[in-house]
């Protein structure tokens, strides 16, 4: 039998080094030939080093820019015909809609995409009927929509852009082994940070760009270090100096000489961070489903993330975390306060957190779905069956 090949497009590597990785790895071992499709960039090392095929296309990247998009484009177009997938699964915004033409224009049979958030239907109005417009007509390139997030697919749904019956919830998911808090010691990991056994640390993890919610998680973080000295703030992510809201160098420069914010810059050992923390902060302005959030919960972190689509799903409110009105710093404090000052809240917020976790968010259950629709798909298009099914049929 054939061996089908399956190629999975973002626009960074970054996109399939930190999010699809696993998935991409046991998609290979479930008997696929998987290829990574992105522009090129420091991580695609990593992915080969997995023994996973990338193929990079110059000019993909997050932000629209006409000349450089039809290179992409282009460049997509000569990939997929070059390497001839029998799937082509889209990621990120621009991906998913210049992924699935160009798949068709390639002539790929079968074109599944994922959402991993809606990022203009925030604001209504013109710019939303703008964004579901086109949402709407990119649709009709694929055969198959999942949606990370249950807000997300209700919306696509109401708007007529995916069908129920070509469509379904996916969630979001981590490997709850390796985000496992019993796995990882927790003074060595504050030890490794130089931090006081002693300090209550409250952690962020997020790109430096100000939409995650970094102007209110500053000015929470300089609250709390006049009224609780004992508390160390700690920011996770890299610079994103081509970004229009990126947080400037100068900002960060600052808040670290006066000792507010300890900034950690872009890292791999996520599992030993989470454990130095006992706080998990995310005040972001927009999200799909937040992998940060989810980590965290792994990792039986009480959580505080703004009320927002997305964010929503990771917390069940006073039960792993609180929700707190975006753009707004005094109930993200004062969230923040409640939890530095009872550790036994902590305990008990951080264990649902991870009963939560180990309930809703396990990747198995994410990979499980997705291959699921690639047999079936395959079934229909050409006859031809992956494996065994799976238990679970997507809704």
């Amino acid at each position: 039998m054939t061996v089908p090949r399956l190629a999975h497009i973002a626009t960074v590597d970054l996109s399939l080094r930190f999010l699809l990785r696993d998935q991409l790895r046991a998609f290979r071992d479930a008997g696929f030939e998987v290829i990574g499709i992105s522009a090129p960039g420091p991580w695609v090392s990593e992915l080969v080093a997995e023994g996973l095929t990338h193929v990079p296309v110059e000019g993909l990247a997050r932000r629209w820019a006409p000349a450089g998009d039809a290179r992409a484009f282009a460049g997509l177009v000569r990939a997929l015909r070059a390497h001839r997938p029998q799937i082509v699964h889209t990621h990120t915004p621009k991906a998913r809609i210049l992924g699935r033409i160009a798949a068709r224009l390639s002539g790929v049979p079968i074109v599944v995409n994922t959402y991993h958030g809606l990022y203009g239907v925030e604001r209504g109005g013109l710019r939303r009927r703008l964004f579901l417009t086109i949402e709407r007509l990119g649709a009709r390139w694929g055969d198959f929509e999942f949606s990370q997030s249950r807000e997300d697919l209700e919306t696509l749904r109401r708007a007529g852009v995916v069908s129920p019956q070509r469509s379904a919830y996916l969630g979001n998911g981590v490997d709850l082994v390796a985000f496992d808090p019993e796995r990882v010691d927790a003074r060595a990991a504050r030890a490794a940070l130089g931090i006081d056994p002693g300090a209550v640390v409250v952690g962020m993890v997020g790109r430096l760009v100000w939409e995650k919610g970094y102007r209110e998680f500053f000015a929470a973080a300089e609250a709390l270090r006049r009224d609780h000295p004992p508390v160390v703030c700690l920011a996770v992510g890299p610079h994103e100096p081509g970004k229009g809201d990126a947080v400037p160098v100068e900002v960060t420069h600052d808040l670290e000489a006066r000792g507010v914010v300890r900034f950690l810059g872009m890292r791999t050992d996520m599992p030993e961070l989470y454990a130095a923390m006992d706080v998990f902060v995310l005040p972001s302005y927009r999200e799909g489903f937040p992998r940060a959030a989810v980590e965290a919960a792994a990792m039986g972190r009480p959580l505080v993330l703004s009320d927002i689509r997305g964010c929503r799903e990771v917390v069940a409110e006073g039960r792993n975390g609180f929700l707190v009105p975006l753009r707004q710093v005094e109930p993200l404090l004062d969230r923040i306060r409640r939890l530095v000052s009872d550790p036994a809240l902590r305990r008990v917020l951080g264990a649902e957190s991870r009963r939560r976790a180990e309930q809703e968010f396990d990747e198995r259950r994410v990979i499980a779905t997705t291959l699921d629709v690639y047999r079936r798909l395959l079934e229909e298009k050409r006859g031809v069956t992956i494996g065994a099914h799976s238990t679970s049929r997507p809704v």
